[in-house]
C-alpha cells in the first residue's frame, strides 16, 4: 500500500482534463477482477474501498479540493447560504411527552445545531433544560439517539451518536439531580434501553478492529444487561445466537415490567417476536410468531393482553391482542381488522385506539374504542402527516401534523369532545400562503397507477420551462409522506417545482407495493421514477435540462440508476450517500441487511446477472455524456460505506464525455445523515442547490 500511496502522489501532479476545463485527479487503476458464475467483472478502483489509508485520504483530499474550488465559484452559493439561515431560522417544537409525574419536550430555537430536551412539572409549566446535546460538543456534531426512562422514574438513560456514525453510547442522568452518574457504555448500535430491575438491556457489537470501526462487517450483535453501578466489562452476556451471526436481536420491556420481548430480524422483509413473563420465576422465552417474512410491532400491553400491528394475514396490516399465556399467533384474536387503506399506526389512549392510515401517500386519523369499533374520523388541518402522543391511562392527546407547506405544528386533541386546539405553531421567515401543493398520478411503463406531489409558487405557469428537483426512495418498505423542509424554501422563491414520487418498493400502498420494487423487481422503481421525469415533460411543467434528480442511501441508488439509464431525461444528478456498487454492498458494515431487498451477487447466477444489469457503477459507460453530477459521502457513514460513492466518482470521471462536471463532496466529522448538526446541513444544502441552481439556468 505504500508503493501505491507513493504512485497516486506522484499521479496528483498530473490530472485528468474534464468537462469546462476541470482537471480531476487522474485516479490509479489496478487491475483487479472477480469471476461471478464464470463472468469475469472488473474492479479497478476496488483499493479506495480501503477507508484508512494513505492511499485513499490522499484521493479525498485532491477530490474535495476540486469540488471545492468549483462550487467556491457559483454565485449562488453564498446567497443560499445566507438565505437558508434565515428561513432555517425558526423555533421549532417537538410533541409532548409524560413519564412519570413529569412532561418533557424537544425545541429547537432556530439555529441550534441539536435540539434540547426541557422538562416541566405540567404541559403548560415552565420549561427547564434537561438536556442539552449541544453541550456535548463544540461543533454540535454529537447527535441525542434517544432517551429512556428507568420505569420507577429514577434515572434517565440517553445513547448519543459521534460524527454522524451508528455506533451508540449510553450514559445515564440522575433525573432528580440532573448529574451523570458514572454509568457508560461503548459500541451498541441499533439499540434502546430496556430498563428491568436496577439496569437495562442494550444491543452491542464486539470492539471492532482499530481503524475498521467505520467499514468492517457488523457480525454477532449480542445483548447485554447492564447494571447501575458497574463498569461495562461486568456487563452481562443476555442473548447471543452464534448460528445466525448476520441477524439483529434486540429487547424492549413494558412499563409494568411484566413482559420482555425479544425482537430477530435482518432475514428477510420482517421480524421475529418472543416473549418472556417477568412474573414467573425461571420462566423462558416463548415464540410468539412464524418467522423473519412478516412485519409484528408490539404496539402495547395492558394487563396480560399484547396487542400487536402485523401484516400476516393483511397486506395492509391489521391490529391483533395476543394473552402472554397463549401468546403463539395461532391464538391471536383480532382488534381492528384490515382495510382498503394501509395501518401506519396505533396509539392506546385514555383507553381508545387512534388509529393512522395511509391514504394516497398522505395521512388519515381515526379513533376507535378499546374493543375495535370505529368512533369517528379525526379531522385534519389539511392534506400531511400526523403523528400523536399519549399514554393508555391519561386524558391528554396530543398530535404533531406536517405537509409541504406547513411545517411541524403541534395541537391538543381533546378525545370526548372531539377538538383539536393549536398548542405550538413554529413562524417561518417565508410567506408560505404563496405556495401550493397538488397531487398528481400518472401511469409508469407497466401500467401502474404512480402518485405524485408538487409544490411551487401560485400562479406557476406550464410552460415547459420550470426547474424541477425530482425525489424520490422506492425501497424498504419506507413510505414518503408530505413534510416541511426549510431547506427546500429558497429553490421554491426563485421558481423551482419540488416533486416527491412514490415508487414501488415503498410501503405507500402495503406489502404487495413493496415487493414490486424488490429483487428482479427493482427495475420497477427505476421505471417509476423515469416515468416522473416523462410526465413532467409531457404535461409542460419542465423539459429534460430543467430538472435535477435526488436521492439518499437506497435513494443514491435510484439517482444512480436512474442517470446511467437514461442520462439525456436528466440536468443534474445528485446521489447522496448512495448504495452504487451493487455487486459487493453486502460485504461491508451490516449491508447484509439489505439482502432481503436487493438479493445479493452469489445468491445465484439470476440474481448476480439482474444487479449487474443495473448496477449504477457497472452500468457507466465511456463516451456518455452523463448530466452535471455531485456525489455527496461522509467519512463517518458506516451504513453506507464512502467506497461506494469513491469508486462511482472515479469511474463517472473517467467515463463521462459531455461537457458536465463530475464532483464528489466528501464531508467530515458526519455520516450518513442522522444527527447531523444545522450549520453542516446549511452548508451542505447550500452547495447542493447552488449546484443545482447553476446547471437548471436559476438566477
Amino acid at each position: 500500500m505504500k508503493n501505491l500511496y507513493l504512485t497516486l502522489c506522484a499521479m496528483m501532479t498530473s490530472i485528468h482534463i474534464g468537462a469546462q476545463g476541470l482537471s480531476y485527479p487522474q485516479t490509479y487503476k489496478s487491475d483487479v477482477k472477480d469471476t461471478y458464475f464464470g463472468t469475469e467483472v472488473s474492479d479497478p478502483y476496488r483499493w479506495l474501498e480501503n477507508d484508512t489509508s494513505a492511499a485513499t485520504a490522499a484521493w479525498v483530499e485532491a477530490e474535495n479540493e476540486v469540488t471545492n474550488r468549483y462550487l467556491a465559484q457559483i454565485p449562488q452559493r453564498q446567497w443560499l447560504r445566507k438565505r437558508l439561515t434565515e428561513v432555517a431560522n425558526y423555533g421549532k417544537v417537538g410533541i409532548p411527552f409524560y413519564r412519570h409525574g413529569k412532561w418533557y419536550i424537544y425545541k429547537n430555537d432556530g439555529l441550534q445545531n441539536q435540539s434540547v430536551l426541557y422538562q416541566m412539572d405540567s404541559v403548560d409549566g415552565e420549561q427547564r433544560v434537561f438536556l442539552d446535546p449541544n453541550t456535548l460538543s463544540a461543533d454540535g456534531t454529537v447527535a441525542l439517539k434517544g432517551v429512556y426512562f428507568s420505569h420507577d422514574g429514577k434515572y434517565a438513560a440517553y445513547a448519543i451518536s459521534r460524527s454522524g456514525s451508528d455506533w451508540q453510547e449510553f450514559y445515564v442522568l440522575d433525573v432528580a439531580t440532573g448529574q451523570l452518574t458514572g454509568d457508560h457504555v461503548e459500541w451498541a448500535k441499533f439499540s434502546g434501553a430496556a430498563w428491568v430491575g436496577d439496569g437495562f438491556y442494550y444491543s452491542a457489537y464486539d470492539r471492532p478492529t482499530g481503524g475498521k470501526e467505520y467499514s468492517n462487517k457488523n457480525e454477532g450483535h449480542k445483548v447485554y444487561y447492564h447494571r447501575m453501578g458497574t463498569p461495562q466489562t461486568a456487563d452481562v452476556l443476555f442473548y447471543h445466537n452464534p448460528t445466525c451471526e448476520q441477524r439483529f436481536y434486540t429487547v424492549s420491556s413494558n412499563e409494568e415490567e411484566t413482559m420482555l420481548f425479544l425482537y430477530e430480524s435482518g432475514e428477510g422483509q420482517g421480524v421475529n417476536v418472543f416473549v418472556k413473563d417477568l412474573r414467573v420465576a425461571d420462566s423462558q422465552f416463548i415464540q410468539m410468531t412464524s418467522g423473519m417474512e412478516k412485519e409484528y410491532g408490539i404496539v402495547e400491553t395492558d394487563g396480560d393482553r399484547i396487542y400487536i400491528m402485523t401484516n400476516d394475514g393483511a397486506p395492509h396490516l391489521r391490529l391483533m391482542a395476543a394473552d402472554i399465556h397463549r401468546p403463539g399467533v395461532k391464538d391471536w384474536t383480532e382488534v381492528i381488522g384490515e382495510s382498503a387503506d394501509v395501518m401506519e399506526d396505533a396509539s392506546l389512549i385514555d383507553g381508545k385506539w387512534i388509529v393512522t392510515y395511509l391514504k394516497d401517500a398522505s395521512n388519515h386519523a381515526y379513533v376507535y374504542t378499546a374493543g375495535g369499533e370505529l368512533v369517528r374520523e379525526i379531522k385534519l388541518p389539511s392534506v400531511g402527516s400526523v403523528g400523536f402522543s399519549g399514554r393508555k391511562e391519561r386524558k391528554e392527546c396530543f398530535y404533531t401534523f406536517t405537509s409541504f407547506t406547513i411545517p411541524g405544528t403541534v395541537y391538543q386533541y381533546n378525545l370526548d369532545a372531539d377538538r383539536s386546539t393549536l398548542y405550538a405553531a413554529p413562524k417561518v421567515n417565508f410567506r408560505l400562503e404563496d405556495y401550493v401543493s397538488e397531487q398528481v398520478f400518472f401511469d409508469s411503463k407497466d401500467g401502474t397507477r404512480i402518485p405524485m406531489f408538487l409544490t411551487y409558487k401560485k400562479g406557476m405557469k406550464r410552460n415547459g420551462k420550470n426547474p424541477v428537483y425530482l425525489y424520490g426512495y422506492g425501497g424498504f418498505n419506507i413510505s414518503l409522506t408530505p413534510g416541511f423542509s426549510a431547506m427546500r424554501l429558497p429553490f421554491l422563491e426563485k421558481g423551482g417545482i419540488y416533486a416527491q414520487v412514490n415508487l414501488r418498493g415503498g410501503g405507500e400502498y402495503g406489502e404487495s407495493w413493496h415487493l414490486a420494487g424488490t429483487k428482479t423487481s427493482k427495475q420497477n422503481v427505476f421505471d417509476d421514477f423515469i416515468g416522473a421525469a416523462e410526465w413532467l415533460i409531457a404535461n409542460r411543467y419542465t423539459r429534460s435540462e430543467k430538472i435535477a434528480i435526488v436521492g439518499g442511501s437506497n435513494g443514491g441508488l435510484l439517482v444512480g440508476a436512474c442517470m446511467t439509464q437514461r442520462p439525456d431525461l436528466f440536468g443534474v444528478a445528485i446521489p447522496q450517500v448512495g448504495v452504487l456498487d451493487m455487486l459487493r454492498y453486502h460485504l461491508f458494515t451490516i449491508g447484509w441487511n439489505w439482502a432481503p431487498d436487493y438479493g445479493t451477487s452469489a445468491d445465484s447466477e439470476e440474481m448476480f446477472r439482474y444487479l449487474l444489469g443495473y448496477s449504477p457503477l457497472h452500468n457507466l459507460k465511456k463516451g456518455t455524456s452523463y448530466p452535471a453530477t455531485l456525489i455527496t459521502t461522509a467519512d463517518h457513514d458506516d451504513r453506507v460505506v464512502p467506497a461506494h460513492s469513491f469508486k462511482f466518482a472515479a469511474t463517472l470521471q473517467e467515463c463521462q464525455s459531455g461537457p458536465a462536471p463530475v464532483l464528489i463532496r466528501i464531508d467530515t466529522k458526519a455520516g450518513h445523515g442522522g444527527g447531523k448538526p444545522l450549520s453542516k446541513v446549511i452548508e451542505e444544502q447550500a452547495d447542493i442547490y447552488g449546484f443545482i441552481m447553476k446547471h437548471l439556468g436559476m438566477k
